[in-house]
């Protein structure tokens, strides 16, 4: 029985539509990562996890053969960008009086804590913005594009800035579905006296000499925000590619400007033909802000006491995050948290000690309608087999299982989703033919009590040595 098509509900179009890849032997998607001047919020981890499901997802079609008639060798790329360069980075490390690459370092070390905490596998790519400045051994760098832009009459130079002209592109607006008065009149717009429109961003501004800065044909200076992810999602994806995913708080200006960047500099009609885009979070009723003492970041949840007296585990983040539609708001409380502990204790109470098998079709085509992931996790509920219920799990980024094995005193706790991480790790390695990083893993998870069970498509199997 052939799996039935994927179906997105595109941004772009505001209708849902079948999926369909421009190159059916590589899926493309790219989604706007942190800016690393700070803790990644709660907030920040619901596209974390929803791109992270719909990657599974995407994975898992590409192996079943949708896409390439049924051989089964369709490559998923997935990047997820790092923003590095960014005034609120500035700011910050002035603030602590330490060097703008000691702070992102050290915030980009704690961000992959979390993200693994929270049962995310890696993107294939994470570029970050500093690499993409200006790059010779690139083909695309973001002063290679606003050459581009000024050369084609899409922006202008003036006072160190360059700028993008918003009336050289006639649909600008596309996306938000804005006209260009709506769009002064709900925007907070810089004024200054170099700027032809009101609408006109920046593309590249000045730097002063206690600030980063980078040599260009405009003086020495820096990007600005949007040039950024145009820059590195052509670098690695093409001047057209699937899927461009982010929060709905960035359909404008972000993606908006984005779209205007790369459709101008490459000529094309779009710069991706699927947008999606989660919905916002609030907490226990309110809107999430320092100022009402309810801003809650995602290290906070796993390692200290601040929400509801105690420290949650990363897949019960996860699940709590999933028990919604991505499109949908989501109320962050602690009631949610507390219900998705009990049902993923049941679930895992289910799966005992069952080697994940395949996945429920019924769990799959709920995520084929637009990534339903409520519906997905209520056909768990109907899954009997615990191999095939352990499976089903996986494509949700949960644990399969439900050990939880501890190392030496004063080590760490290794959980099943922080296997499958190392698993994925592995497979990483192996395909790139780097054996010795591939041994290195093997022998740190059999050092750990894990034995892992290869086949000729990776490893696909594991379990605890008794």
């Amino acid at each position: 029985m052939s799996t039935p098509a994927l179906k997105i509900y595109n941004t772009l179009t505001r209708t849902k539509e079948e999926f369909r890849p421009i190159d059916p032997a590589q899926v493309r998607m790219y989604v706007c990562g942190p800016t690393v001047y700070d803790y990644a919020h709660i907030g920040n981890a619901r596209p974390l996890i929803v791109f992270d499901v719909l990657f599974r997802l995407l994975r898992h079609l590409a192996k079943q053969g949708v896409w390439d008639g049924g051989k089964g060798e369709t490559k998923v790329t997935y990047v997820r960008n790092i923003t590095d360069v960014d005034d609120k980075i500035n700011a910050r490390a002035f603030e602590r009086g330490i060097s703008i690459r000691e702070l992102t370092d050290q915030t980009i070390d704690i961000f992959h804590e979390d993200v693994r905490a929270l049962g995310c596998l890696n993107p294939t790519i994470e570029p970050r913005a500093t690499d993409y400045i200006r790059n010779d051994d690139k083909q695309i760098d973001m002063v290679r594009l606003i050459q581009r832009l000024l050369d084609s009459g899409h922006a202008y130079a003036a006072d160190g800035h360059v700028l993008f002209d918003v009336t050289s592109m006639p649909s600008y607006g596309r996306l938000s579905r804005r006209s260009l008065d709506e769009m002064i009149a709900g925007a907070r717009v810089d004024v200054a006296p170099y700027k032809r429109g009101d609408m006109d961003f920046v593309l590249w501004k000045p730097s002063k000499d206690d600030e980063p800065g980078w040599q260009s044909p405009w003086g020495r200076g820096r990007p600005g925000w949007h040039i950024e992810c145009s820059a590195m999602s052509a670098a690695h994806l093409g001047e057209t590619f699937d899927i461009h995913g982010g929060g709905i708080d960035l359909v404008f200006p972000h993606h908006e400007n984005e779209i205007a960047q790369s459709c101008c500099a490459f000529g094309r009609d779009v710069m991706a033909n699927y947008w999606m885009h989660n919905g916002f979070l609030q907490v226990e009723g309110e809107k999430m802000s320092k100022s009402l003492g309810n801003f809650v970041t995602i290290h906070e949840l796993l390692h200290t006491e601040k929400f509801g007296g105690r420290k949650w585990p990363g897949e019960v983040l996860r699940l709590a995050m999933l028990r919604t539609h991505y499109r949908q708001p989501i109320d962050w409380t602690v009631k949610a948290l507390e219900e998705a502990e009990t049902n993923l204790t049941r679930l895992l109470e289910r799966v005992g000690d069952a080697t994940a098998t395949v996945i429920s079709p019924e769990v799959v085509q709920a995520l084929l309608d637009d990534l339903n992931t409520p519906l997905a996790l209520s056909k768990l509920h109907s899954v009997r087999d615990p191999s095939i219920l352990a499976g089903s799990l996986r494509i949700f980024g949960l644990p399969a299982k439900r050990y939880v094995l501890r190392a030496e005193p004063g080590a760490f706790t290794l959980q099943g989703q922080e296997i499958e991480m190392r698993i994925f790790a592995r497979n990483a390695a192996r395909a790139s033919k780097n054996w010795a990083e591939s041994d290195r893993i093997r022998d740190e998870l059999a050092a750990m009590g894990i034995a892992l069970k290869d086949n000729k498509d990776g490893t696909t199997t594991w379990e605890v040595k008794r």
